[in-house]
């Protein structure tokens, strides 16, 4: 199967209206959560991250295959990569939500990731309300690693609204 190398908005949108029909909590996060929370793409991305209510992990999964996407990195309870052969990748991140907004993700190493309750937030994307991670959250998940250039812009993006 040919895979696709860039995820565009066209794209995305199709993500966001699949998910909305699921009607399960999501957000996105990643580089295209900075680019909504900017108004406007700002690079290529080469795939959708999406935070969602882990509980609805499966009927996600199902959603996605009957689209026609497979599975190309399972790392359960992590993340799981999907990739379709006109849409790109989507990469999952399934996160546990308490009762008071916080939530958390699973890592790799038998760890967790919080999330609190104030990073889960909305912006106007292309004339659309789309949940997302709090630009406060966004700067934080980029740290910790070797920064790609990639990486290095979703920064500079972020400081411009994070003054």
């Amino acid at each position: 199967m040919e895979r696709k190398e860039i995820t565009n908005k066209e794209n995305l949108m199709e993500v966001l209206d699949l998910l909305d029909s699921l009607h399960i909590q999501y957000w996105i996060d990643g580089g295209w959560g900075v680019d909504i929370l900017l108004g406007k793409q700002n690079r290529e991305h080469r795939d959708v991250d999406v935070d969602f209510d882990g509980e609805f992990t499966d009927i996600l999964l199902d959603a996605l295959e009957v689209k026609g996407y497979t599975i190309t990195t399972d790392w359960r309870p992590t993340r799981i990569e999907l990739c379709h052969p006109k849409l790109g990748y989507i990469d999952i991140h399934p996160l546990i939500i308490s009762e008071d907004g916080s939530a958390k993700q699973a890592g790799l190493n038998d760890d967790w990731y919080d999330f609190k309750a104030e990073w889960f937030s909305s912006a106007v994307f292309d004339e659309r309300i789309i949940p997302c991670i709090s630009a406060e959250a966004q700067k934080l998940f980029h740290s910790g690693y070797e920064l790609r250039e990639v990486d290095k812009i979703d920064l500079r993006n972020l400081a411009s609204i994070l003054t």
